[in-house]
């Protein structure tokens, strides 16, 4: 059997970070009207590279049959909707942002960010490869090419006039498979003192707080700094800051741009780096206890399910996430323990959910059969959720999380 080889550096990979077993598309919500069909089942494991340090999987399936069309829209979640608002006015400020500008977002679903810039008069496009959520995003007034980026498609659009003051590209760099060509996009695209963003979770508090369920077929890396700033520096890119931010479990800012730019670079891009070094990443044993972590969570969480339908108790989950999904698959949970997921995406309900086929309904679905237990699955938005689903105060009713710990609240 041939080794697989890092996407970054070509060195083959055989270091495991975690093997989560066979699981499904992590965004393959099945239709009621295909429940009585099969699903593929494909290998989720993730490997870490011995000579760049990529955190990473294998690519089973390609970009196209994965986010052509697309199940996740950004637009259903209040809290992603107060971080983008607060980024735009932050970047806007800080670039001078205006009419004579251009802001280019890349995965730019459906318009749930540049719709803020678009409100304040800066030109913008967004190029979203699922054309189901680009045509939300125009009907939102968002310009939107609908095409997967890299070198070839950045060309195309300076071409047509679309080279960038600021280009964002949230939660998508893990989600290329070639990531050097990806990378390479917006050396081609960014005007010559253009910035760009990227913000993805960061790979430092997913082994620190065993974040597993963050890894899903559709995250082909899992990314520190200390990497990405190699990926752009081959590129003739360099990180110039970075921020800490909150989503996702804890996720990075990076802010980059052309290697002879004039944007000066902050001493919080060496102390990042420098926290990674402290805490392993660049190193073998820094990934050691991590698979042993996150079959200790399995353990406590089948504990406690299979308690509590023992017991009587009835318990449903909230939010169709992907990260639920692996979290779902991995243990094994199925509706004989969770009776049903609510999620407040039109498009998630009324199907099952992938792999474990829970049935996906409403809010208000979810509340109508009174759960004792309310296992929150995008643990990320915990707070949102106490705050949505605080109905099920009323019978006694109570939440849990699973990651880090299993916690009952």
């Amino acid at each position: 059997m041939n080794r697989p080889c890092c996407r970054a550096c070509g060195a083959p990979l055989s270091h495991t970070v975690a093997d989560l077993g066979l699981s499904p598309l992590s965004n393959a919500y099945v239709p009621m009207a295909r429940a009585r069909e099969g699903e593929r089942f494909l290998p989720l494991h993730a490997f870490v590279c011995d000579q760049c340090w990529l955190v990473q999987l294998e690519a089973f399936e390609t970009p196209e049959n994965i986010f052509s069309d697309y199940a996740y829209f950004s637009g259903f979640s209040t809290s992603w909707l107060a971080h983008a608002e607060r980024y735009v006015a932050a970047m806007t400020a800080r670039f001078s942002l205006g009419p004579g500008s251009k802001v280019v977002e890349v995965a730019s679903n459906d318009g749930y960010l540049l719709q803020y810039f678009v409100g304040r008069g800066v030109p913008v496009l967004g190029v979203e490869p699922a054309a189901n959520v680009a045509k939300v995003a125009r009907e939102r007034g968002v310009p939107s090419e609908v095409a997967f980026f890299g070198a070839e498609t950045a060309r195309r659009l300076v071409a047509e006039g679309h080279a960038a003051d600021l280009t964002a590209a949230n939660n998508v760099l893990a989600h290329v498979p070639d990531i050097l060509d990806f990378v390479a996009g917006f050396q081609v695209i960014l005007k010559p003192e253009g910035a760009g963003t990227f913000e993805f979770p960061h790979l430092l508090r997913m082994i620190a707080e065993k974040q597993f369920d963050t890894i899903y077929h559709e995250h082909f890396s899992y990314l520190s700094l200390g990497v990405v700033s190699g990926l752009l520096e081959r590129n003739g890119l360099r990180v110039f800051d970075v921020e800490a931010l909150p989503t996702h479990g804890g996720s990075l800012r990076v802010f980059f741009c052309h290697r002879d730019a004039a944007h000066a670079a902050t001493p919080a891009v060496e102390r990042v780096i420098g926290a990674e070094r402290a805490a392993g990443l660049f190193a073998l044993p820094g990934y050691a206890r991590f698979a042993e972590d996150v079959v200790a969570i399995k353990c406590d969480s089948l504990d406690f399910l299979i308690a509590q339908r023992r017991a009587g108790k009835r318990v449903c989950g909230y939010g169709a996430a992907a990260k639920g999904n692996t979290f779902l698959n991995y243990c094994g949970i199925g509706p004989e323990l969770v009776r049903a997921v609510a999620d407040r995406s039109p498009h998630k309900q009324g199907t099952l959910l992938p792999g474990s086929r829970i049935p996906v309904v409403s809010p208000d679905a979810m509340l109508a059969l009174r759960p004792d237990y309310v296992l929150i699955l995008p643990w990320n938005i915990k707070d949102e959720v106490f705050e949505q689903m605080a109905a099920i105060r009323d019978w006694g009713g109570r939440f849990v999380t699973c990651i880090p710990a299993l916690d009952v609240r």
